[in-house]
């Protein structure tokens, strides 16, 4: 019986560090790289999952933008936080302080998710044992986990290094590995290796 998460991905999840890659729209332009071309990499380096964040466009802009992915690859979509896009996209990722903003109860929190995203798949970030074993009981389809090393972009307190192992087969969701992530680690027990700017670099 194939989970929400594998009948989206159109396979069953028996391998481990697939490749779910971060398309930062910020990033692009800063690297000067189109969306074209980051479609082409994305089909190149075998791309499973795309999730799209943008602190930079207009919504109706991101929409065009996740209308576009949706027409070039045939892979889940993910936005990342913004829920009122969620019917241009495949699933929803949240952080934990997105959850907590919604109801600070998160079983709850994500019962009300579930009714705005319906069975669309939703994704959540952990980042130790606490959240993971909170995150056992969410209606959810897989959670990210990080930082698994540091990482030039984002200002990271907690470096999980090899423990990321560890606190993932604690898991019963899959597990995408976030943060100082590279395409080729080979990194037990995590599904999906989840690669930013480290996408461009090799």
């Amino acid at each position: 019986m194939l989970t929400d998460f594998e009948k989206a991905l159109g396979f069953k999840l028996e391998a481990f560090n697939y490749l779910y890659v971060l398309c930062d729209y910020e990033t692009l332009l800063k690297k000067n790289i189109s969306l074209d071309q980051f479609v082409q990499l994305c089909k190149e380096k075998d791309v499973k999952v795309l999730q799209y964040r943008d602190k930079v466009l207009s919504n109706e802009q991101q929409q065009q933008n996740l209308i576009f992915l949706k027409s070039q690859l045939n892979i889940p979509i993910i936005i990342n936080d913004k829920i009122e896009l969620i019917e241009f996209a495949d699933g929803l990722h949240l952080g934990q302080e997105d959850l907590v903003k919604i109801h600070k109860d998160k079983k709850l929190a994500v019962k009300l998710v579930r009714l705005k995203i319906k069975d669309k798949l939703l994704g959540l970030s952990t980042h130790n044992e606490i959240e993971i074993l909170e995150a056992n009981e969410l209606a959810i389809d897989m959670i990210g986990l990080g930082a698994y090393k540091n990482t030039s972009t984002k200002d990271v307190s907690a470096i999980l290094g090899s423990k990321i192992s560890y606190l993932a087969k604690i898991s019963k969701h899959p597990v995408c590995a976030i943060g100082g992530v590279q395409i080729n680690d080979v990194i037990s027990n995590i599904r999906f290796n989840v690669v930013g700017s480290g996408f461009f670099n090799e």
